[in-house]
């Protein structure tokens, strides 16, 4: 057997063990939940990460959290300091959640160099969509005083409209 045929059979092996390695997982997905907050009448992402093995002291996670109303993703970044196992990031304000429809969270794990260490893509679905929020928030200051703009006229709370599709 010629020593090219040896290379190529050899090369021809390796592949295939090359393309089954996976990347390292220095995260994990712990939750991820939309929250619904109807005193202060906001929703926003929340996304609970797990710290594993390899994530050195001062890396960056970046979440890119799809914007339900459109246009660029909501960002959202955390450095991750000595003692932390997990790592919690939020979006801001949402609006135009709409049930069951699926979306994207992207997050990136970045060594204090900026090296891309590791990339995590999944969903989220809404169980609710923003009809169940009022207009305006129920309360006022830090006594929780009534907000009347929250009120329409017969006393009945003002609910948010389904956003046009």
């Amino acid at each position: 057997m010629t020593s090219r045929l040896r290379i190529i059979l050899l090369l021809c092996a390796l592949v295939p063990l090359a393309a089954c390695q996976r990347e390292a997982e220095h995260l994990g997905v712990n939750g991820k939940v939309f929250v619904f907050n109807i005193r202060l009448a906001r929703a926003y992402y929340v996304l609970t990460l797990n710290r594993l093995d390899g994530v050195p002291d001062g890396a960056v996670v970046t979440a890119e959290f799809e914007d339900p109303a459109g246009g660029p993703p909501l960002v959202s970044t955390q450095k991750v300091l000595a003692k932390m196992t997990r790592i919690d990031l939020q979006s801001r304000d949402l609006e135009c959640v709409v049930t069951g429809k699926p979306y994207a969270i992207k997050v990136t794990l970045r060594a204090p160099d900026g090296t891309v260490m590791q990339v995590l893509e999944t969903t989220l679905s809404s169980t609710f969509d923003q009809t169940v929020m009022p207009e305006k928030s129920l309360v006022l200051g830090p006594a929780y005083d009534r907000n009347p703009e929250a009120y329409g006229p017969d006393g009945r709370i003002r609910m948010r409209q389904a956003c046009a599709p």
